[in-house]
């Protein structure tokens, strides 16, 4: 990772229960070694932000993340709903930034920024075992069990069976 950005706190919490992971980062943004061009530094803060945060999840993982200043506790939090990890585009997550950073009076990137997120692991397949086929076949069955009726005729089936 790039020096744009300084990780002070990280605190992971489990949830067994619901397959769920909540991480809070304490983080700094540093500021822009070119001046003339903030607005790319920002960008570039936030995805290696987001990449750090979001390194260690699966791609069907949904994942929901809130941004908070730390040195203003009044103002809103930015808050990303629940949402799939490979659905999470960065383009998203700016614009969210931006809208909640106008109505905030005093949400400043430069400051502390507070970043939860938290995730749920989804099942994917079949879960952990293979599907076998249980049991043994048909043939081996009907001459182990006495209750099983193999109808070898094609017409009137069920007549036979009942018979």
């Amino acid at each position: 990772m790039s020096r744009r950005l300084e990780i002070e706190d990280t605190i992971t919490r489990q949830y067994r229960r619901f397959g769920a992971t909540g991480t809070r980062l304490v983080v700094r943004l540093l500021p822009p070694y070119d001046p003339t061009d903030p607005v790319s530094h920002f960008l570039a803060n936030l995805n290696d932000l987001f990449r750090h945060a979001l390194q260690n999840l699966k791609e069907s993982d949904m994942v929901g993340i809130t941004i908070q200043n730390s040195e203003n506790q009044n103002d809103k939090p930015i808050g990303i709903s629940f949402r799939r990890k490979d659905r999470l585009a960065t383009d998203v997550i700016l614009s969210l930034v931006q809208k909640v950073s106008q109505s905030n009076s005093r949400f400043n990137a430069l400051d502390k920024l507070i970043m939860t997120v938290h995730s749920v692991r989804m099942p994917v397949g079949f879960g952990t075992r293979a599907i076998k086929r249980r049991g043994r076949p048909l043939p081996v069955m009907a001459h182990l069990k006495t209750s099983l009726v193999a109808v070898k005729s094609s017409e009137i089936c069920l007549a036979h069976a009942i018979i």
